[in-house]
């Protein structure tokens, strides 16, 4: 059985000989050749060869071909800040003075779109008859606050019909890339929305529900499959994200795969996820990952899932523990006899935290898995730099990142739950949903 027909009888309820591996390498595929981010999403060469690269060191059974989630939003007017170790962040937001709705659909000759899909077509046709590849399109709420800015999520209190049209705007988008990415090869067109983990189940049902349930309808009135990929903790939204029926739900380390699951199969959608990206696969090392591995499939049933990591996988991440993910799921029974006494080791870190009753100002925490690469994160973030504009220096605003040990370590001490995560003078204000900016000055103005 090849890769692509495990991932397809696994999403069309037929029997499979083991799980199938979806590697989400997408900047990644950059450092197994040599190049940085900025490189492989600039060149179809570059990016064409990394993912070759990726096919031949992680054996996958599904692959993307790109992840990048300011792709659209570039080409409808959002600058961009490049990095060398981490897609490209939106620092502009063209709809934030004037929110008007576009009417602009982005075209095969736009932005990087032409390297995308001259990209598709090579690996179509190289490797595309074994392995099932993956077409990511930006959500549409995520794309909304590209274009609109985080004014969005109080826009949703204040200006509902703009903020439906805008999202409506922004599946019509969707729609677009979904077309052109079919014609190019694409055998599933994921979904990533990640700020959909940042928002209310009833925001979820008032403003997704109908566009997202369109949208996977279009997909799979295409004879393609569909995916809705979230990040972060989007746990209250398991089951409304269910009802919009894509044929698979995606998550990361931040959901409970075994809770989250018992939803999923009662709709009868396939689950995907969710390896730790940062605490496993880029921190640890490789017995950390087979061992995370073994006993996590041990605790799922395996009838309707894929193995991945719970979004794009980190720049840094060693060759080897991914290697080791790939070759314990292929045979789970010799590598847990190898690692039945093995124990990952405790961090040996000494984190002071601050004397949060002594603090001279208000001290703003935002806890992310790093706010350049998840857009959910960077949301959350910027609510938090935000309150620059109105308090200046008598507050202060800390990101910490847990791509650092000592952040991982930091976030332990603190006993933070979930990420993102703003904290305030060491007490938890928000997990995983944008703070109401009003409500969040009113309530900075308490400690001022």
């Amino acid at each position: 059985m090849t890769g692509k027909e495990l991932i397809f009888n696994t999403l069309a309820d037929k029997p499979t000989n083991r799980l199938p591996w979806v590697p989400f390498a997408g900047i990644h595929a950059g450092k197994l050749c040599g190049y940085n981010a900025t490189e492989v999403l600039k060149s179809a060469d570059k990016l064409y060869e990394s993912l070759m690269k990726v096919h031949e060191v992680y054996l996958p059974d599904g692959q993307p071909v790109v992840f990048d989630l300011q792709l659209e939003a570039e080409i409808l007017g959002c600058d961009l800040m490049w990095a060398d170790d981490s897609p490209p962040s939106v620092i502009t937001h063209p709809l934030a003075d004037n929110f008007t709705i576009p009417t602009q659909m982005p075209t095969e000759n736009d932005g990087r779109i032409p390297i995308v899909l001259d990209v598709m077509r090579r690996m179509k046709a190289s490797v595309g008859g074994s392995t099932a590849l993956y077409g990511l399109i930006t959500g549409p709420l995520t794309l909304a606050a590209h274009l609109r800015g985080s004014d969005l999520f109080m826009d949703t209190y204040l200006e509902e019909e703009k903020v439906r049209d805008l999202i409506n705007y922004c599946s019509e988008v969707a729609k677009k890339m979904t077309d052109m990415y079919i014609e190019a090869g694409m055998d599933v067109i994921a979904v990533v929305d990640p700020v959909v983990s940042q928002i209310s189940p009833d925001m979820f049902t008032q403003y997704l529900h109908a566009p997202l349930s369109d949208l996977f309808a279009y997909i799979k009135g295409k004879n393609t499959y569909s995916s809705l990929f979230v990040c972060g903790d989007a746990t209250k939204n398991m089951d409304v994200m269910c009802h919009t029926q894509p044929d698979i739900i995606s998550i990361d380390e931040n959901i409970d795969m075994v809770a989250a699951k018992k939803i999923t199969d009662a709709h009868h959608i396939v689950i995907g996820g969710n390896i730790p990206l940062t605490t496993v696969m880029l921190l640890g090392n490789q017995q950390d990952n087979v061992k995370f591995i073994v006993d996590f499939i041990e605790s799922v049933d395996h009838k309707h899932l894929i193995i991945s990591p719970g979004c794009d996988m980190p720049y840094d991440t060693p060759v080897e523990n991914t290697v080791g993910i790939m070759d314990a799921l292929r045979n789970p029974d010799s590598y847990k006899k190898m690692l039945e006494n093995y124990t990952k080791k405790e961090l040996d870190i000494e984190i002071v935290l601050p004397d949060y009753k002594h603090l001279s100002k208000p001290l703003i925490e935002v806890f992310t898995v790093d706010s350049a690469s998840c857009a959910a994160c960077g949301y959350l973030k910027l609510a938090a730099t935000r309150l620059y504009d109105i308090f200046s220096d008598k507050i202060e605003v800390v990101e910490y990142k847990i791509t650092e040990m000592e952040n991982v370590a930091r976030v332990k001490k603190l006993g933070v739950k979930n990420l993102p995560s703003i904290y305030v003078n060491g007490e938890l204000y928000v997990s995983s949903i944008i703070p109401n900016h009003q409500e969040f000055v009113e309530y900075i103005k308490t400690l001022v």
